[in-house]
C-alpha cells in the first residue's frame, strides 16, 4: 500500500540512509572477513551456532532457529546441513513435534566458538564500540529496536521467516 504521491527522502533522511547502508554492509563484510581468516566460518554461520549456543540445551526447533536468524527455513536447512556435515551441529529428534527436528550444538561447534569469541567479540568492539559513546550505545539501541517493531509489524506481505 504506497502513496500516490512518494514521501522521498529530505536531505538528511538520505545522508543518514546513505551512511547506514554503507556502514552496515562494510561492517557485515568485515566481521565475515575476521571469522573465515581466524576460524574458517562465515559471520551467518557463527551467529547460528552462537544462537545455539546460548539456547536452553543448546538447541533449538529449526522453525524458532530460522525465525531468530531470521532467514527462510529452506536457507536454514542448508546452512544446517553444511555445519552438521562440518561436525558442528546435531540433528535430533524433536520431543514434542513428530514432525520436528532440534538443530543442537555439536562438541566441535562449541569448541569452535570458544576459540573464535575473544577475536570476534573484540572485531565487533572495535568495529561497533569502541567508535561510539555510552549515550550513542543507548541511541542505537532504541533506534534499532524500533525499526525492528516498525518492520516486524507489517502483516500485509509475511516476512519470509513467519511464511509455513
Amino acid at each position: 500500500m504506497s502513496p500516490s504521491t512518494p514521501r522521498w527522502l529530505d536531505a538528511e533522511e538520505r545522508r543518514a540512509w546513505i551512511a547506514y547502508m554503507a556502514s552496515s554492509t562494510l561492517l557485515e563484510d568485515y566481521l565475515d572477513r575476521q571469522l573465515r581468516r581466524d576460524v574458517g566460518i562465515t559471520h551467518a554461520d557463527y551467529s547460528l551456532l552462537a544462537r545455539l549456543s546460548n539456547s536452553p540445551d543448546q538447541a533449538l526447533g529449526m522453525s524458532e532457529l530460522a525465525e531468530q536468524m531470521k532467514i527462510t527455513r529452506s536457507r536454514l536447512t542448508h546452512a544446517v546441513t553444511r555445519l552438521e556435515n562440518a561436525g558442528y551441529v546435531e540433528r535430533r529428534e524433536h520431543p514434542t513435534d513428530r514432525r520436528g527436528q532440534l538443530a543442537a550444538l555439536a562438541p566441535a561447534g562449541r569448541e569452535l566458538l570458544e576459540r573464535a569469541a575473544p577475536d570476534h567479540v573484540e572485531a565487533v568492539r572495535h568495529a561497533v564500540f569502541d567508535a561510539l559513546t555510552p549515550d550513542q550505545v543507548r541511541q542505537w539501541g532504541e533506534i534499532s529496536a524500533s525499526i525492528y517493531a516498525a518492520i516486524e509489524g507489517v502483516t500485509s506481505d509475511p516476512l519470509p521467516w513467519h511464511r509455513r
